[in-house]
């Protein structure tokens, strides 16, 4: 998994893409984002599936704040990243939530 960020020199936004490794979706047909920038849906923000197997998203986020995320596969699992800029405490389940701090 990975983020990469891109800042945009016009705007208060950076582009941010969401990468979640081949390996780690397993089997997957489809991986989608969920976090505070979509209100956790689900199913709102689907990732694209890459030639090399891989699943990628880019979104444009509002600098200077940090989001909550995490990956959920369409077999009902969620994945944290450990790629990203650090973890949060999550009330829900047994797990902590991914932050990307921009």
């Amino acid at each position: 998994m990975s983020l990469h960020k891109k800042y945009l020199k016009s705007k208060p936004v950076c582009k941010v893409t969401f990468t979640v490794d081949k390996d780690l979706a397993k089997e997957a047909g489809k991986v989608f984002l969920a976090g505070e920038f979509n209100g956790w849906a689900t199913e709102a923000t689907p990732m694209k599936k890459q030639k090399n197997g891989n699943f990628s998203v880019t979104l444009d986020l509002e600098t200077g704040r940090e989001y909550q995320y995490r990956y959920f596969l369409g077999d009902g699992q969620w994945l944290s990243d450990p790629a990203a800029d650090k973890s949060a405490f999550s009330p829900f389940g047994d797990c902590d939530n991914s932050v990307v701090e921009l």
